[in-house]
């Protein structure tokens, strides 16, 4: 029997007014662009741009440079060495913390979304004898023991607890508290610059767009190494998620360059969703989502290991950058892979500008999953705020649609690669080949 022919479906429609409604095609989300809304600027201007205090260089806020003994135990730092290459440093000692500086530190948050006890009462996970090596060397030292002591009472300080009720708590028992430190879930990478060399006024920070290209590519792989470390260091964790919050209105604690890793033991309802699309259609991830933006002339900018586009279906102006890898995993790719994605990222990030507050998210294959899908990272521009009327209907209004996130993104592309501030290796708007299914990640069987 001859089945009917199905049309492929729609996710953009505009209306006779220029109403633009739009479904994502991976969660459902529906979203409308109203005109007008978003005819005003993106950015955060400071209405009361002050000079920076040269007394307090490298000592703007706990993640700060200044201030390695405000935070957590470091797991690992990237440093840069006199002849330009690159070396990660793991589990530095309190007393040597000063001995190279850091372009990147990767770091336990002090504030885990799920706890070390978390994982030890629902799991029965306990510290790996060389995690639990490692604590013990570093409280062999009494720069360590200071550093551990110093980090619990401000963890526990800031819980509520009050002075005396720390000051009675035994060395043994602060020790406790702090195994999340070495073994916990939850990790920060963050970067040395808060504001950019050479700044002069706080309104200068550095943001991922103020990264040279090559350093955002160190940024990238040294994420991706710190995954790697969580999935080993945890056998519990079916998911390791990785997102940077940029600016206060976008939910970051500190106004310095960081992103956040984060174990969890479920897969999370959009990985749910995305995997039962790709069971239905191997082929899901090109044609709902670069194929489309290419017939809808959404493509940013493409180099030969990944592409950019502007997404729909989103509540918030997005940018989609998605690899063209054969391999599923971001430790699996090659370098020039990785620097493929990173590349278009940075871009993105230096088009945004840092005054736009902005969400970046990373998805991959969860650890658990034999399907193969591409690596894509999303970044959204959290300009507008979520209200009644959203609440009332689930209808989403996006202030800006996305051919004129594209039209924005694609104007500044052209200036920054002229001004050799991005990667030059990158075909810009009508320079894209844009063929279809670009995305090989369905090529080979893992």
């Amino acid at each position: 029997m001859i089945q009917s022919y199905r049309h492929p479906p729609e996710f953009l429609n505009e209306m006779a007014d220029g109403t633009i409604k739009q479904i994502n095609p991976f969660t459902g989300t529906e979203v409308w662009t109203v005109p007008g809304r978003g005819n005003r600027p993106l950015g955060l201007p400071s209405p009361n741009r002050k000079p920076l205090d040269a007394g307090a260089h490298d000592a703007h806020c706990d993640f700060c440079a200044g201030h390695y003994l405000k935070t957590p135990p470091e797991k690992a730092r990237l440093v840069r060495r006199p002849d330009g290459s690159w070396e990660t440093l793991y589990w530095v000692c309190a007393e040597h913390l000063n001995d190279t500086v850091a372009e990147f530190r990767r770091i336990p948050n002090l504030f885990e979304i799920l706890s070390f006890d978390y994982w030890h009462q629902n799991y029965g996970y306990v510290l790996s004898p060389r995690v639990a090596e490692h604590r013990a060397e570093y409280l062999a030292s009494p720069e360590g023991r200071a550093h551990i002591v110093q980090v619990v009472d401000k963890k526990l300080l800031a819980s509520g607890y009050k002075q005396e009720a720390i000051d009675k708590l035994g060395f043994e028992k602060k020790v406790e508290f702090a195994s999340g430190f070495f073994g916990g879930g939850h990790d920060i990478i963050v970067a040395r610059r808060h504001y950019v060399d050479g700044a002069t006024h706080d309104d200068q920070p550095a943001s991922s767009g103020t990264l040279t290209p090559e350093e955002h590519y160190r940024f990238t792989a040294f994420t991706i190494d710190g995954i790697q470390a969580l999935y080993a260091t945890n056998r519990y964790a079916r998911y390791v998620t990785v997102f940077q919050n940029w600016l206060k209105p976008a939910g970051a604690s500190f106004d310095h360059l960081h992103k956040q890793l984060v174990a969890i033991d479920e897969r999370g309802v959009q990985h749910e969703i995305a995997l039962q699309a790709l069971r239905d259609n191997p082929n899901v991830f090109n044609e709902y989502a670069v194929n489309y933006a290419s017939y809808k002339n959404l493509v940013i900018a493409e180099n030969e290991h990944a592409i950019m586009f502007a997404g729909f279906g989103h509540r918030y102006p997005t940018i989609e950058i998605y690899s063209k890898s054969e391999r599923s995993d971001p430790w699996d790719q090659s370098e020039e892979e990785v620097r493929g994605v990173s590349d278009l990222l940075h871009a993105a990030h230096a088009a945004t500008g840092a005054d736009i507050p902005c969400n970046e998210e990373w998805h991959y294959r969860p650890a658990d999953v034999d399907l193969a899908m591409p690596w894509r990272v999303m970044l959204k521009w959290r300009v507008s705020t979520l209200a009644g009327f959203e609440g009332a209907t689930k209808i989403y209004l996006n202030t800006v649609g996305p051919a004129t996130v594209r039209d924005r993104v694609v104007d500044k592309l052209f200036k920054l690669r002229a001004d050799g501030a991005i990667a030059d290796n990158i075909q810009i708007a009508f320079e894209a080949a844009c063929r279809p299914n670009p995305l090989r990640y369905n090529r080979v069987s893992r």
